[in-house]
């Protein structure tokens, strides 16, 4: 019961601050910053070690970290909205990366990758939440 409270709210945390971060009249980069906060918050990792790796090697640590399934799918999407905020910034080899990487660890869990070109938007996570029955903080 802890462990399935604590995945609901680890969730829940993470779709709200895709939902500043999208609401934010910011840049893409500052965006994009925000979005990988998020992430490596969901994650509990350095950021900066965990993102920078080769996607298959990104996929294989979060696979044998016992990242839940659960997450995963949140993280993927979250990945693709990042993607999407660096290539906008102009930065295109690291929206490469991100993105990548969400299909890596898409395929890592037999979940759907995002399609290219596609930008999750808040109404793709509050279904996931619905579909999860996750309504709110627990």
């Amino acid at each position: 019961m802890f462990q399935q409270d604590y995945l609901m709210r680890l969730i829940w945390q993470f779709v709200e601050a895709m939902r500043r971060t999208v609401e934010k009249d910011d840049d893409p980069d500052a965006k994009a910053a925000s979005v990988e906060d998020a992430i490596a918050n969901a994650l509990e990792m350095d950021a900066s070690v965990v993102l920078g790796l080769a996607p298959e090697s990104f996929a294989g640590i979060l696979s044998v970290s016992g990242t839940d399934p659960h997450v995963v799918e949140y993280l993927v999407r979250g990945m693709a909205l990042e993607s999407y905020y660096l290539e906008q910034a102009g930065k295109q080899q690291a929206a490469q990366l991100r993105f990548s990487q969400a299909c890596a660890l898409a395929a890592a869990y037999g979940i759907e990758a995002p399609a290219a070109g596609e930008i999750p938007v808040m109404n793709d996570f509050d279904e996931m939440l619905e579909a999860d029955g996750i309504t709110g903080e627990e």
